[in-house]
């Protein structure tokens, strides 16, 4: 359609101000937020598919149209029920087509008129309407003229306070002398509610209809008066970070001299139908009413409300009551710890046993696990697979590094940014008060002028007080009785003795070689064929390239190496694939270097040759367990003792009781009585830059310094650990399986070990038995005679029954 020119519009304009012929039938347009009264001028943007059509059909012929007000603005296709029945019969002055198809067009009202009947309802709302004219007026008498004046003076004043007011606005409203033109010109400029002005539009009588106009505008005026004068008392305060502030003031005094709801009114409301609905325990309701009457009584935008609103929160989002209900079903929860896991019979057993009693007696309080072992090893897959075992949700949590107790009992209110400690945030992310929450490093907490974090964790981790947990933010008790707490650690001898004694310990030492072959050829060769995007089908690994993986290419406890170089030969045989290179691709352990390199660690000892003065002790670190080598030597000197290799103190106070125990037993090895008077003994424990303790290598340097006075080798397949007195006797250790598992990745054969420590060989891995010969000893005599090759003086090795060699498994759940 086209544009109509400026002499069309001025000729409409001027057709409006005689007779019009009006017909009985026209198309209706329902308008939202807004109601035409006659002889108001107002744009419309025309977009709905049925107004459009009506456009369409008024423009094709006398450009009339029957304009009437939706009752809810909302409805995007109105009904005939939903469209006030009295509206204005308007004419279209001028029309744009928009780009996107809508219209926009310039209507004048013309008259006001009754929809009698709907004659068309299918693509448009076509109406049949009659004229809804207004009550005769003949004179008008003075209280009218009264009324009309003050009506004047008030939009004068509305006006002027608005700073809008003109001499030719005043003209033009002392020109109508009609009652009924003076109301309707104020009401369409009025800002009106639609029921309002929708009511106006329906009173016929034009006296009426202006005493209801005056009533709305005397409230407009005492709001103008109102605005201006909170307008005049903040105006000397207001400055660019005040404008919000001020906006808002204004805002609620309008709404106060209304009677109107506020939002603050809303908002309490609101939380008090929370607080009802979350069916907090008493303390935590009493509390929260006490924290929501001080929100009342508060400025809604004062820093106080904001922090009351936030812990508010907290407490409404908080699952007091809500709990998972566990499903423990024994043989499921051996099946789902067989798929994820090969082999730790000890471990899947104990954790069978606690879901048994669980499922015997559900009110029993919860025992805190502490999965103790290097990395790589499973802690953390554990924890999951007792969450999903027992149908609960997992939350983990690193607390390596934390040194705020605030982090565990959250920080106080009156801190800025304050929140509730790890534990709180976990379970309101949970979303349930009984979890699976594992907490990693346990053993790394650190401590400082902040406060100790461990000594916060006995209170959440003792079954008979963490019942009334007390967070620093909440300040309220919560119940921690039914979350059930595993921690894992590296180490646990630097656990607070406090906090260990809260636990039961569940040592994971770590994978044997066959072990670890099953698992890498059930689980982690599949899972990195799979993440490379690779097919089973192009990839195939020998048994010996995979062993040779296992022993050369790695040296761990764990799995995380031995993953990261399968990831590495998939890698590399994922870009021959991409380059277009045609499969399938065998590994074996003549073209492993070509994705490997060379071996990095060989399964032999270090020295091919026994050597004088050189023994091969066992450590136990936090990756498992290790060989470590221990050099003697002499030299000439005045019978000084140099030590050497970063030991600490009680390695250095092993080295001097070796030295004590050689000199006050010279007469056993030959030794002269001036001998150690002109030479000086040294010491050395390679790998210096790495610092080591403990009093475990006793027998090693012992068996080091003997062997360099008499000048007798030392057999390279024996290491050794244990513990040496004065006297020569041999002192137990910890952590025999960690270390026997480590002289196997070394190589040994034969291990010494203190006579006390036999009874923990049956926690050792037959198959390590079956290659390594343990010799237990109580004295050093015996320590020298099987290390110097003594056969006369030497004990038998331990006698192990003979087993068959189990068959390679293709599933991590078969059976042994």
């Amino acid at each position: 359609m086209a544009e109509t020119d400026k002499d069309d519009l001025v000729s409409l304009l001027e057709d409006t101000d005689g007779k019009i012929d009006i017909p009985e039938i026209m198309p209706l347009l329902p308008v939202r937020d807004v109601v035409i009264f006659t002889d108001m001028v107002l744009p419309l943007f025309i977009g709905r598919e049925r107004s459009v059509k009506a456009v369409d059909k008024s423009m094709g012929g006398d450009r009339l149209l029957f304009l009437s007000t939706q009752k809810d603005p909302s409805i995007e296709d109105p009904k005939p029920d939903d469209i006030y029945r009295v509206g204005t019969i308007c004419r279209i002055l001028r029309i744009l087509k928009l780009p996107d198809g809508h219209f926009k067009v310039l209507v004048q009202g013309l008259e006001k008129g009754r929809i009698k009947r709907y004659t068309a309802k299918k693509f448009f709302y076509n109406v049949k309407v009659e004229a809804f004219k207004d009550a005769p007026f003949e004179n008008i008498e003075l209280e009218h003229q009264a009324l009309m004046r003050n009506i004047r003076e008030n939009c004068e004043k509305i006006l002027t306070i608005r700073g809008e007011y003109s001499s030719e606005i005043g003209i033009l409203l002392d020109e109508i002398e009609h009652p009924g033109k003076l109301a309707d010109l104020v009401s369409s400029n009025l800002k009106l509610k639609i029921d309002e002005a929708q009511g106006l539009l329906e009173i016929a009588d034009p006296v009426q209809r202006l005493h209801k106009v005056n009533d709305y505008l005397t409230r407009e005026v005492e709001l103008s008066m109102m605005q201006a004068k909170i307008q005049s008392n903040v105006r000397d305060e207001i400055s660019k970070s005040q404008r919000d502030y001020f906006l808002r003031e204004q805002l609620r005094a309008i709404n106060k001299e209304l009677g109107e709801f506020d939002d603050k009114g809303e908002e309490v409301g609101e939380y008090k139908k929370l607080i009802k609905k979350a069916k907090l325990p008493k303390e935590a309701a009493t509390e929260a009413d006490k924290q929501l009457r001080r929100l009342e009584q508060m400025h809604p935008d004062s820093s106080e409300a904001s922090v009351i609103r936030t812990y508010l929160d907290w407490i409404l989002e908080l699952p007091w009551s809500k709990l998972t209900k566990d499903k423990i079903d024994i043989q499921g929860a051996q099946k789902t710890l067989d798929k994820h896991h090969y082999g730790l019979e000890k471990i899947k057993d104990r954790i069978l046993e606690y879901l048994s009693v669980r499922k015997l007696n559900p009110n029993k309080k919860g025992q805190i696990l502490c999965f103790a072992g290097p990395p790589g090893v499973g802690k953390t897959s554990l924890g999951q697979a007792i969450a999903k075992a027992m149908n609960r949700k997992f939350f983990r949590v690193s607390l390596g590094g934390i040194r705020d107790e605030a982090e565990i009992r959250g920080h106080r209110r009156t801190y800025i940014g304050a929140m509730p400690g790890r534990i709180l945030q976990g379970l309101k992310q949970c979303g349930s008060s009984n979890p699976v929450f594992m907490m990693d490093e346990i053993d790394k907490i650190g401590s400082d002028f902040r406060g100790d974090p461990s000594s916060a964790l006995l209170e959440a981790l003792d079954p008979e007080q963490n019942t009334n947990f007390s967070d620093h933010y909440l300040n309220l008790s919560y119940d921690l009785s039914n979350v059930m707490f595993i921690l894992t650690a590296n180490m646990i001898d630097t656990i607070p003795s406090a906090l260990l004694d809260r636990m039961e310990v569940i040592h994971l030492s770590g994978y044997t070689l066959e072990e670890k072959y099953a698992i890498a050829e059930t689980f982690l060769l599949p899972r990195q064929i799979k993440e490379n995007g690779l097919n089973k089908k192009n990839i195939s690994i020998s048994q010996g390239a995979l062993q040779q993986i296992i022993e050369e290419h790695t040296c761990e406890s764990g799995l995380r190496n031995l993953e990261r170089e399968l990831g590495t030969i998939c890698r590399k045989l994922a870009r021959r694939i991409a380059e277009k290179e045609k499969g399938p691709f065998q590994i074996t352990k003549t073209n492993l270097p070509k994705f490997l390199g060379p071996s990095k660690y060989l399964p032999e000892m270090d020295q091919e040759e026994s050597q004088v003065g050189l023994s091969t002790g066992l450590a136990w670190t936090s990756v498992g367990g290790e060989v470590l080598y221990i050099e003697a030597t002499l030299l000439e000197g005045k019978g000084d003792l140099i030590i050497t290799g970063q030991i600490g103190e009680v390695m250095q106070e092993s080295a001097r009781a070796a030295v004590t125990y050689a000199r006050a037993h010279r007469k056993d090895f030959g030794i002269k009585k001036d001998f150690f008077e002109n030479l000086d003994i040294h010491i050395h424990v390679p790998a210096g830059a790495i610092p080591k303790d403990g009093p475990s290598a006793g027998i090693s340097m012992a068996t080091a310094l003997i062997s360099a006075i008499t000048n007798r080798p030392v057999d390279t397949e024996v290491a050794m650990t244990g513990e040496i007195t004065l006297r020569g006797r041999v002192l137990p250790i910890g952590g025999l399986r960690e270390k026997s598992l480590g002289a196997l990745r070394a190589g040994i054969k034969k291990i010494i070990i203190p006579e006390k420590n036999r009874n923990e060989l049956s926690e050792i891995p037959k198959n390590v038995k079956r290659k390594i010969k343990f010799f237990p000893v109580s004295t050093i005599d015996e320590v020298i005679a099987i290390a110097l090759g003594d056969k006369i003086k030497a004990p038998a090795p331990l006698k192990t029954k003979k087993t068959i060699k189990a068959p390679k498994t293709s599933k991590a759940n078969k059976s042994k």
